[in-house]
């Protein structure tokens, strides 16, 4: 039945239709979006819109066939690129086949993909007996209560199934199989600091390279870690740290590394070594177990060098402003063992401290087994240290009632031990931890020592006081204990390392965060540390108190450090205020600071600091200090840019008897099949980024990362085994470019550069309009771009189409039937170009 156009026409349309005149007018109007407007307005799932009622013109029959939809969230069928969606959680984002089922689309799988998904096929007969590669949409008639629902308007389809029908993996863990061991390609990481000093007397010059290079194929992995370091008062050198090759062993749940590297430090101390080793990767199993890294806390008197070392390797190397300041993103060559901190203030004094550092209690579910499996060659940066043949093995399980145990050996032609602990969690009380190690060393003069070690560990977060024990032990060794370390390095010359002639006999750690709610928090980081031969005790301390009231921060800080093979105690107390001046400069703070040492010094010091640029690109610090110990004035000024090629910092210096400039870079080069892209530091594991065309486009949550001229990105720091969403921001597409999903799902393996891959069209976004010589084209028809079948659009109202990412000229294909009298084709051309952007251009073409 169809309506002429008159005064009642609005009543009609609904009479008709059966649905609300505002559902229909939305439809009509927005052709291109039909199945939204449907959505928009309620309606029941039996609601039917005849869609005669649009064909407005005398004729015996409708032109287009609209009864797709004519129903509540009526789409076309076809393939569809969408997020899929298992129980809530996205299991992977692909091209997906959706058939017409009464108006509603449903999704089709086969019995492969659904067991990929981490259902059990074999659970149910039907199901079990189909092909593998069989399609099937009727996925409620095969598994009971399962279904599916398509969201157009996100792309998105979401799959539900009973947790009953699923594999247990299924249920907290990302499918392996859509772990993908990325592209091959090599990469280098670089970080390079250095700084050159002025000195009432002379002058001296240091840097600093830290290279991380590598190359991947397939799931293995290349790597070097090398550092330079040189300075006008040191020989300059080069230290390869660490080379090895890398897989993952996916049914193992593991790693195997040849080469260089560190065994685990949950049992025995780790220790480096060239050689092999397996050892299990809890990143594959669900979210539960986080590695620990440790935290660095000071306080320098003036912009001081900070130093780390490990194992006698450089492995951290910065400048700091004056006061306290945290280091939180060290790359460290082992998971425990002790970190030589090294402060050198400008006026060239140092300070050195030692602070141990263990993993937490080693608490594992029930059933579940950390394993890890070591030979090879002891490594040391000592000339004098012995480098004899080892192997170890270690093992913690989970037991019932929340108990672990574990245990491991370690054995080599001069050292042999044995562990054996028991961890447990109880409850609210927390979890504990204790082992003993037996040992037999012989040491370079042949004498032989045998010895205990004990070992007790507590953590616990109480969270009605708001207190956490991130870690807090105590370990005794007896006087004929040595650690493998110990046993090959103890006898090293007297000039390298004071602490090495000596064995420990025993250790205490506490690491304690107070949270006093709306008063603020405060902490705690001790370790003490004494060796049997050795009078005194290794002590460091490091307190604090912190405050936000009323958005001004306050700071209080208190650090010790003894160290009685050198002789020497340092203690340095340090107040601070913070106020945002986001009224006057968004982004910005003025900061006053105080700074006491042991000897009585005060330094004053106030500054400004912020970012700055659209994307908090720069980071700043302004400052002036005084110092009443005489040296007088001095200030600093300094800043980092963080862009889509890297990161440069630069900063100036100076006091009474000294001037200092310093200066640094990082960033990555990544050669992959697409070409070679610079970005920043990629850390282990990245994503690539590719929009061809695309230059300019952001990264969204990533600061300062972009695509390239080419349309090409790094996004650093990815999470292995877990799902990352990679977004591109909409708004910063260029006028002739568009994109036909902004975002992608990537689940990288260890080490893996994955690739995002992004489809693009560039051109122009042109609104055509269609017309026959009988009128416009009908609504609803299919235009595609001649040449790329996934550029189309649906006809709306008029005739009109809009399609993105069109050429200067070319042709569209238009369909509204499958009779030959109901297809037709376009050429077109577009307007030259003006002085003016047009954001939408507006072109008629002639359909024959």
């Amino acid at each position: 039945m169809r309506h002429p156009i008159n005064n009642t026409f609005q009543d009609e349309i609904q009479a008709v239709s059966g649905l609300p005149y505002s559902t229909v007018a939305c439809f009509v109007a927005a052709g291109i979006l039909s199945g939204l407007c449907l959505a928009a307005s309620p309606a029941a799932a039996a609601d039917y819109f005849d869609p005669a009622a649009l064909e407005l013109k005398e004729s015996s029959a409708a032109e287009s066939d609209l009864r797709q939809f004519s129903t509540a969230g009526g789409q076309l069928p076809g393939i569809y690129l969408v997020d899929v969606y298992l129980n809530g959680n996205q299991v992977g984002t692909r091209d997906v086949t959706f058939v017409d089922d009464g108006g509603r689309l449903l999704p089709e799988f086969t019995p492969a993909e659904l067991s990929a998904m981490g259902v059990k096929n074999e659970a149910f007969p039907l199901l079990n007996l189909m092909r593998q590669d069989q399609a099937l949409s009727n996925l409620g008639e095969l598994i009971p209560d399962a279904d599916s629902r398509f969201d157009f308007s996100q792309q998105r389809l979401d799959v539900s199934i009973p947790q009953a029908a699923l594999n247990i993996e299924a249920r907290n863990a990302v499918n392996p199989a859509l772990w993908d061991q990325g592209l091959t390609s090599a990469r280098l990481n670089y970080s390079y600091s250095g700084a050159n000093t002025d000195y009432g007397t002379g002058r001296s010059r240091s840097n600093f390279f830290n290279l991380r290079s590598g190359f991947n194929a397939g799931a293995w992995r290349l790597r070097n870690y090398s550092t330079y370091t040189g300075s006008g008062q040191k020989r300059a050198s080069w230290q390869s740290i660490s080379t090895y090759a890398q897989r993952d062993v996916q049914p193992l749940k593991g790693q195997l590394t040849l080469g260089d590297s560190a065994t685990p430090g949950e049992v025995f101390d780790s220790v480096p070594f060239r050689g092999v080793q397996l050892v299990s990767d809890n990143n594959m199993l669900p979210d539960s177990l986080r590695g620990f890294a440790p935290v660095i806390r000071g306080i320098a008197q003036s912009n001081a060098q900070v130093t780390v070392r490990q194992n006698g390797y450089v492995i951290y190397q910065t400048y700091v402003a004056p006061g306290a300041f945290t280091i939180t993103d060290l790359y460290p060559t082992a998971s425990s063992g002790d970190l030589e901190v090294v402060i050198r203030e400008a006026d060239g004094s140092e300070r050195v401290s030692l602070q141990p550092f263990s993993a937490v209690p080693i608490m594992q579910r029930e059933g579940q087994l950390k394993y890890a499996a070591t030979a090879g060659r002891y490594r040391t940066a000592y000339l004098s240290g012995n480098t004899p043949n080892f192997v170890q093995g270690t093992a913690i399980y989970g037991l019932p009632l929340s108990s672990t145990v574990y245990g491991g050996v370690q054995a080599s032609g001069n050292y042999q031990s044995a562990a054996l602990g028991l961890g447990h969690s109880f409850g609210h009380w927390g979890s504990v931890s204790m082992d003993a190690t037996q040992a037999q060393a012989t040491l370079r003069d042949d004498s032989t020592h045998r010895g205990q070690s004990f070992r007790f560990q507590y953590a616990k977060d109480i969270a009605a006081t708001g207190t956490t024990f991130t870690l807090a032990g105590y370990r005794y060794s007896t006087s004929g204990f040595f650690s493998m370390q110990e046993a090959n390095e103890v006898d090293v010359r007297q000039d390298e390392v004071w602490r090495l002639r000596y064995n420990k006999r025993s250790q205490a750690m506490l690491n304690l965060n107070q949270s006093l709610r709306e008063y603020g928090s405060v902490y705690i980081s001790a370790s003490q540390q004494d060796y049997w031969q050795q009078t005194g005790s290794e002590r460091n301390i490091s307190a604090g108190y912190y405050l936000t009231h009323g958005g001004v921060n306050y700071g209080l800080n208190y650090t010790l450090s003894r160290t009685p093979g050198l002789g020497s105690e340092d203690r340095q107390l340090a107040f601070s205020v913070q106020i945002p001046l986001d009224r006057f400069m968004a982004g910005s703070w003025a900061r006053y600071g105080l700074t006491r040492s042991k000897s009585g010094g005060t330094t004053h010091n106030a500054g400004l600091s912020g970012t700055a640029l659209e994307d908090n690109n720069l980071n700043y610090r302004v400052q002036q200090r005084y110092d009443r110990r005489g040296q007088g004035y001095g200030g600093d000024l300094s800043g980092t840019y963080k862009g889509t090629y890297g990161e440069v910092s630069a900063g100036y210096n100076y006091a009474s008897n000294a001037r200092q400039v310093n200066y640094g870079a990082q960033g990555s080069v990544v050669v992959h099949p697409y070409g070679v892209t610079f970005g920043q530091a990629t850390g282990e594991t990245a994503v690539l980024v590719r929009a061809p065309g695309a230059d300019g486009v952001r990264v969204e949550n990533h600061t300062g990362v972009k695509t390239d001229w080419r349309g090409y990105s790094v996004v650093p720091y990815a999470s292995t085994y877990r799902h990352n969403r990679i977004a591109l921001d909409t708004g910063t597409y260029g006028e002739d470019m568009d994109i036909d999903t902004a975002t992608s799902s990537v689940v990288p393996t260890k080490g893996a550069l994955v690739l995002a891959d992004f489809k693009t069209r560039t051109g122009s976004r042109v609104l055509v309009n269609l017309n026959r010589s009988a009128g416009p084209v009908p609504f609803g028809a299919m235009a595609t771009l001649d040449g790329d079948a996934g550029n189309s659009g649906i006809v709306g109202d008029g005739g009109q189409v809009y399609l993105s990412g069109v050429p200067l000229s070319g042709r569209l294909n238009v369909s509204w039937g499958s009779g030959a009298t109901q297809q037709c084709q376009a050429a077109f051309t577009l307007p030259a170009q003006t002085k003016q952007t047009v954001a939408v251009k507006i072109v008629t073409a002639l359909c024959e």
